[in-house]
């Protein structure tokens, strides 16, 4: 994550329940003609459109025959061997015509978990005659003699569908009343005094510089385009994917905490995998939204969404089996959220428990690239036609976030810190590490140095990762990573440039060979700060030359 520069019946609600709701109606029983309102066919002989076609059959016996014989697919078969009860017919028929309406000529119905979810109670066609004849389906299983089939009363079951529908209507309603009326109150605090989040009486005491931070880092993530940035970045939200559902038996049944959840899109990917419970924490007003999100997808009875640091509240689990939170920020470590997700994990993760992602490596490059030091340096010299050298007073110890070009790296990168999420301490995240580099081409002068992270998922919490592993090698062992380095696709994390101050001496060219040794700090700028100072110590060889700077990433 990164800043720019309850029950499941009354929330599966139908696509058509909450597009009455979003009108501000109330959606009971009044008699409209919406929906499942009318449910008896005005034409008795209304015609049954095919399940894998768009032909017209008379009657259920000759859709049935027809399919069989052109699909080989034997509806009244698939009903009697799964066991499926009305509402189960319903959704199948539905589920079978979503599929083929998306291309898939032979939907899977190996299972009736295929299709059990109460979406599928909507229908895909509008006054569906094969609803309304499913006696007629399982008459055909046995023969039109058989007294084995025990006659359902269509029209009473599909009464019942209205009512429920209704029901579910109103009860979607009033929740979002309530969310919205939730938000009135809070939006009207904030009009009164922006900072009463933070503190409900303003009796002139000042904050602390920690309380103001905070506020504005968790208010910066109540905004829609920071989480618009997140989810379009694909190879974030693509690997966070891929690897749950890639990987559902980790996820079955189990009890999972996602921490910093923003929209909710990681906890929507873990219930849909199969998660028992998902409880998704954010202390930003983001989590309104998330909570909308997850009853607005049919999760309501799955996950719970709290509002609030983690450190300060109560989960209503003592224990969970799996962590998962995007923590990420610039450099990896701006934002100081992964302190967060270690406490989270020390006091709620199981023993045995899966940390997703599950281990982080930061790299560091030699960097040169002239161009990119006019645009960012040189050009404050001449902007317009006007002088602005005063703006270059720090721009050499300001760290830059931005995408740069392979070319640009001109020597090998080093792991200078291995982050396994299971064991990592918070302390362990301030620290002055050495680092060994080679140049790869002749070079007129070092510009700068490339900071960047590579992320890895590993399905074990003993697993181990090798010192130098790269994303490119482990994705085709089949394992999940990605790297933001500039030799994978570009994410929103980009490179992190560190500019050498000249200090007016005279460049010193460097020759392929040459090698660079070193050692590079991070440390917070001040105790619970999110900011970061980042410091390199450095010499070269068949140099004397020694050389130190710090930069702020803030």
């Amino acid at each position: 994550m990164t800043i720019p520069i309850s029950s499941r019946a009354s929330l599966d609600v139908p696509s058509d329940a909450r597009s009455d709701i979003s009108d501000g109606t109330s959606s009971t029983n009044d008699g409209g003609d919406d929906g499942w309102e009318d449910i008896e066919p005005e034409d008795e002989s209304q015609s049954i459109i095919g399940l894998f076609s768009d032909d017209i059959y008379p009657d259920v016996r000759s859709l049935l025959k027809d399919t069989k014989e052109r699909y080989n697919f034997d509806l009244a078969k698939v009903q009697k061997d799964l066991g499926l009860d009305f509402f189960g017919t319903v959704k199948l028929i539905n589920y079978i015509r979503s599929e083929v309406k998306k291309g898939v000529q032979k939907p899977d119905v190996s299972s009736k978990s295929l299709f059990d979810d109460e979406a599928y109670l909507k229908p895909v066609i509008e006054d569906d005659a094969l609803l309304y004849n499913l006696d007629d389906i399982a008459s055909d299983a046995d023969g039109p003699q058989s007294e084995k089939v025990q006659k359902t009363d269509t029209e009473t079951q599909l009464r019942e569908v209205q009512e429920e529908l209704s029901r579910l209507q109103e009860q979607f309603f009033n929740y979002r009343l309530a969310v919205q009326q939730s938000l009135s109150v809070q939006l009207s605090k904030e009009d009164d005094d922006p900072l009463q989040g933070m503190n409900s009486a303003r009796d002139g005491a000042s904050r602390s510089m920690t309380e103001e931070v905070d506020y504005d880092y968790f208010k910066s993530y109540s905004y829609n385009a920071i989480h618009e940035s997140m989810l379009k970045d694909t190879v974030r939200t693509d690997a966070y994917r891929d690897f749950i559902y890639d990987h559902k038996g980790l996820f079955k049944g189990k009890t999972v905490l996602d921490v910093g959840c923003g929209t909710g899109i990681l906890s929507m990917f873990c219930a849909k995998a199969g998660a028992k419970r998902v409880i998704a924490v954010d202390n930003s007003a983001i989590i309104e939204k998330a909570r909308l999100n997850v009853f607005a997808n049919g999760f309501g009875d799955v996950i719970t969404c709290i509002r609030g640091k983690i450190e300060e509240i109560k989960l209503p689990v003592s224990q969970v089996d799996i962590i998962v939170s995007e923590w990420m920020g610039y450099g990896l470590l701006f934002e100081a959220m992964l302190d967060s997700v270690i406490w989270a994990r020390d006091r709620y993760l199981a023993p045995g428990g899966l940390m997703v992602p599950s281990h982080a490596t930061l790299r560091i490059a030699p960097f040169a690239d002239a161009d990119f030091v006019d645009s960012h340096v040189s050009f404050w010299r001449n902007v317009y036609g006007f002088d602005m050298s005063s703006m270059l007073e720090s721009v050499h110890h300001e760290a830059i976030i931005a995408p740069t070009k392979t070319s640009s790296v001109v020597g090998d990168s080093a792991v200078f810190l291995q982050l396994p999420l299971h064991t990592i301490t918070v302390k362990e995240l301030s620290f002055l590490k050495p680092f060994e580099l080679t140049i790869a081409d002749d070079v007129p002068r070092l510009d700068g140095w490339l900071i960047w992270f590579d992320i890895f998922f590993m399905t074990s919490p003993t697993a181990k990762l090798k010192d130098d592993a790269l994303p490119s090698e482990l994705r085709k062992e089949g394992f999940v990573a990605f790297t933001t380095g500039p030799f994978g696709p570009e994410t929103h994390w980009q490179q992190c440039v560190l500019l050498i101050d000249p200090e007016g001496e005279k460049p010193v060219p460097l020759q392929k060979g040459h090698v660079i040794r070193g050692e590079i700090g991070y440390q917070k700028k001040e105790k619970d700060a999110r900011a970061l100072d980042i410091e390199i110590r450095w010499s070269i060889d068949d140099h004397s030359l020694k050389r130190h700077q710090t930069w702020s990433l803030q």
